[in-house]
């Protein structure tokens, strides 16, 4: 029950400050999301995930668009906001969903990006599970965490626990994430 009910706290907080998030959050999304892009690679023939996708900020900075790049968010206002991002691009779609339960098939995704996510999951390590198991086997995982929510020991434990190989970018010492590019270990 407290799992729900964080959870409908969150979607509530983010449908409350939709008109708000660009002013409280985009410069430092951005930042994020350009540092992410920049230590990977996204094929053309790659099927993406933008997990808490919030507004669809990704959209307008993938340089390369891939097959397929889906945001998936639970603020339905939010989700509002990204699929007019999305129209500008024909291979990218947004859809309401939780991220500790995916709708989509195992090993669906080349790449799966979760910026300033698993502060707002009930049980991040659920939600780790879950992109790992939507992640194909050469997948790359692009996951951040808030430093005020997550030390770099919990953030480091939490990713073993998921059974992630990582590396933690050395970034801008401004952002307020601790990010990391992860894989998955060889057995599922």
């Amino acid at each position: 029950m407290a799992e729900w009910s964080k959870k409908r706290e969150t979607m509530q907080h983010y449908d409350k400050i939709v008109d708000v998030y660009n002013v409280q959050y985009c410069e430092e999304q951005v930042a994020k999301i350009k540092a992410a892009l920049d230590n990977i690679d996204i094929d053309l023939d790659n099927i993406v995930l933008d997990l808490g996708c919030g507004i669809g900020l990704l959209f307008e900075h993938v340089k390369n668009p891939a097959k397929l790049l889906v945001g998936l968010d639970s603020s339905r206002r939010l989700l509002e906001m990204a699929k007019r991002q999305a129209k500008r691009h024909p291979s990218m779609t947004v859809i309401r969903g939780e991220a500790d339960h995916i709708p989509f098939r195992s090993e669906t995704f080349h790449t799966v990006l979760a910026i300033t996510l698993l502060q707002n999951m009930p049980t991040p390590l659920t939600t780790l599970h879950e992109v790992s198991r939507i992640s194909r086997d050469d997948a790359t995982i692009v996951v951040t965490a808030l430093k005020a929510k997550f030390t770099r020991e919990a953030f480091t434990r939490l990713l073993e626990n998921a059974g992630l190989t990582f590396t933690i970018l050395r970034l801008n010492g401004k952002l307020k994430d601790h990010t990391a590019i992860c894989r998955l270990k060889m057995e599922k």
